[in-house]
């Protein structure tokens, strides 16, 4: 019978084998860092995952990250990523476990993770979401927006502006989204140079971001297996 860790090794694997394929084909020299998404694995899938050289892991949710994050055997190996939406009033929660969040999407986040970071002590590295549909309901701040979002972020005391994230759109190819998302982090990058990050891709389409130069694939399903027998 194969154990979970072999399971895992074996996904793992794979992906890096597709993340090493698309940046041949795109004639990348740099492999994006892969952040591993464990939301509604258990922390010992992370361990088991630690083990295996992953250094990166995300999570969607404030309540399960909070306590899975304080299970974690290999914590001081780990950069943990928040990439769901986030209310304020989960801010300063967030802001104790997180290392970057990918999900700022609005003004009022801002003040709150800002608040947050300096009650924990901490610099938190930030991602302004970009919204690339019309669904409401996945985030992302409308292109618009961007620019002064990404300049609040910077003018904050214990925030650092990395970059920008996206998810592609349902129901359409996902390259295009990822080369306007592209076309935006270089217009930020303008004003902003050190905000470098293009946080995109996910299991389905990891390729399509790695051509559009993204720097974190966000991949769950691919690594750890359906997530529904984990609910």
């Amino acid at each position: 019978m194969t154990s979970r860790r072999d399971e895992l090794a074996a996904r793992l694997a794979a992906v890096r084998e597709r993340v090493t394929a698309a940046c041949e084909a795109a004639g990348r020299p740099d492999e994006p860092t892969l952040v591993a998404v464990t939301k509604f694995f258990p922390a010992s899938d992370v361990d088991l995952l630690a083990g295996l050289g992953v250094t990166d892991i995300g999570e969607n949710r404030d309540q399960e990250a909070s306590a899975k994050v304080d299970e974690l055997a290999h914590r001081d190996r780990l950069t943990v990523h928040f990439i769901g939406q986030l209310q304020s009033n989960k801010a300063g929660s967030v802001t104790r476990y997180a290392d970057v969040v990918h999900s700022l999407d609005r003004a009022k986040l801002v003040g709150a993770l800002d608040r947050g970071a300096e009650r924990h002590g901490r610099t938190l590295d930030v991602l302004v979401q970009v919204g690339l549909d019309d669904d409401a309901g996945r985030g992302g701040a409308p292109p618009s927006e961007v620019a002064a979002l990404a300049d609040a972020v910077a003018g904050s005391e214990h925030l650092r502006l990395r970059g920008l994230m996206a998810v592609a759109p349902l129901g359409a190819p996902p390259r295009p989204a990822f080369a306007r998302l592209r076309e935006l982090a270089e217009r930020l990058r303008a004003d902003h140079p050190d905000a470098t990050w293009l946080s995109a891709g996910m299991s389905a389409d990891l390729e399509d971001a790695v051509a559009e130069g993204a720097t974190h694939l966000r991949v769950g399903s691919a690594i750890l297996g359906s997530r529904e027998s984990h609910r």
